[in-house]
């Protein structure tokens, strides 16, 4: 049994698509198949080079992937294993992908110091692998804050040379993933989570972890580079026993158990066995605006779905969970003015249906699918913020999913008119075995 009560009834894309259609869903949903999935059930979670009958293992995966109806190849090139994996690697796998008319999408390997790098893997990877190439929720963090402009030029030289690359963008100046994830070194984590903890709390690694934390990695900026502690705050923990510093950063924790907040940091971990999310406040607002104005950046929440009551109303997250698109509607739209509405209805509607390839949908036209949202210029808002995330936006009165209303005044009608959305490698088994 997994979290939340759920019965983990399936083990490929087919069996995951055929249980949402049997059950019945209220949204659209499509999928893509992670570089770090494959390598966990290939390769496992150390830190080497996968053999050629492993990576031909992987790359079957990929097809028998694309034929089930996924988009295209992800990689979280921050998290392990993601992080283990090389570019020649990705481009064998994100050539599959693209065979079968799938795109790459990918959280890249570096924000910070390394951002030009990473942005140029991802470009790279593109072009070997003859495929579209997107990166996700764009942003220059760290070290590199107020910088993001340099990352731009590259991309937008290479799109002058007919590659095939854009990104996606939340509208805040706070990223949020796990503590491990930006909080401890990327070694730490190296054979996954229960070998992270054994080193946690092995005092003279917790030495050299602290040495590490102040002067930062290759790949992995210091927590001075990221603002410091104070810019850490958790988000969410899994014991009622730290419930209580959801929403604190490090540095007020620390100073609560009167511990230094570099072991502060590592005690939470291993309480938690790892289950520690963190928002952090590491980008500027002049370069979140200076990305939305870019005509091939599309806005996307980087979010899960949640409710302010029951179990998926826990913790403190990110309120981009709840107030992405009625912020940039509100804020930047109405308030700011860095877009026009219609821009910003492009970049949420057919910009991101364009670069996923969806020809039904994105759109108000006669044959397109009927995904409507009706909502008020001048008054939708989000309301969910960073001390108080789980509030749902105002001044959207009516969602329409496939031409059935979902949400009508606020309210779900209980609808299930969602759909499973497949890539354009899909194949019917249906029709295939006729």
């Amino acid at each position: 049994m997994a979290p939340l009560g759920l019965q983990l009834d399936w083990q490929d894309f087919a069996g995951y698509f055929s249980r949402l259609e049997k059950q019945g869903i209220s949204v659209n949903v499509l999928s893509f198949v992670g570089a770090g999935q494959l390598r966990t059930a290939v390769v496992g979670l150390e830190n080497r080079p996968p053999s050629t009958a492993e990576v031909e293992r992987m790359k079957a995966l990929v097809r028998e992937a694309m034929v089930q109806g996924a988009f295209g190849l992800s990689s979280g090139l921050i998290y392990p294993p993601n992080s283990y994996t090389t570019i020649d690697e990705l481009v064998e796998l994100a050539r599959v992908a693209g065979q079968g008319g799938g795109i790459y999408i990918s959280h890249l390997r570096d924000e910070g110091a390394g951002l030009v790098k990473a942005v140029q893997e991802a470009i790279t990877i593109g072009e070997r692998a003859g495929l579209p190439a997107e990166i996700f929720h764009f942003k220059a963090v760290g070290s590199m804050r107020g910088r993001i402009l340099e990352a731009v030029r590259l991309i937008e030289d290479a799109r002058s040379r007919g590659i095939e690359v854009a990104a996606n963008q939340y509208p805040y100046v706070a990223s949020s993933t796990g503590l491990a994830a930006r909080g401890i070194p990327p070694w730490v984590q190296e054979g996954g989570r229960q070998k992270m903890i054994e080193r946690l709390k092995d005092p003279k690694v917790r030495e050299r972890i602290r040495a590490e934390m102040a002067s930062g990695l290759p790949g992995w900026e210091s927590i001075n580079d990221l603002g410091g502690f104070e810019n850490i705050r958790v988000s969410r923990v899994r014991s009622e026993r730290n419930k209580k510093y959801e929403g604190q950063s490090v540095a007020a924790i620390a100073k609560d158990r009167g511990t230094a907040p570099e072991d502060t940091l590592m005690d939470l971990l291993v309480e938690e066995e790892g289950n520690v999310s963190a928002v952090y406040f590491i980008m500027t607002e002049e370069d979140v605006t200076e990305a939305m104005k870019l005509p091939w950046v599309s806005i996307g929440s980087d979010g899960t779905a949640v409710r302010p009551d029951g179990v998926l109303g826990h913790g403190r997250p990110h309120p981009r969970w709840y107030g992405t698109f009625p912020r940039v509607l509100g804020k930047y739209v109405r308030e700011e003015k860095v877009l026009t509405l219609e821009e910003a209805i492009r970049k949420m509607t057919s910009l991101p249906a364009a670069q996923l390839r969806l020809a039904d949908r994105g759109l108000l036209k006669v044959g397109m699918a009927a995904d409507v949202v009706v909502f008020d210029p001048a008054r939708v808002t989000d309301q969910a913020t960073f001390e108080d995330p789980h509030r749902y936006a105002e001044g959207i009165d009516i969602v329409i999913v496939n031409g059935e209303v979902v949400v009508d005044e606020g309210r779900h009608t209980g609808a299930t008119s969602g759909r499973v959305l497949r890539g354009p490698g899909y194949k019917d088994p249906a029709l295939a075995s006729r």
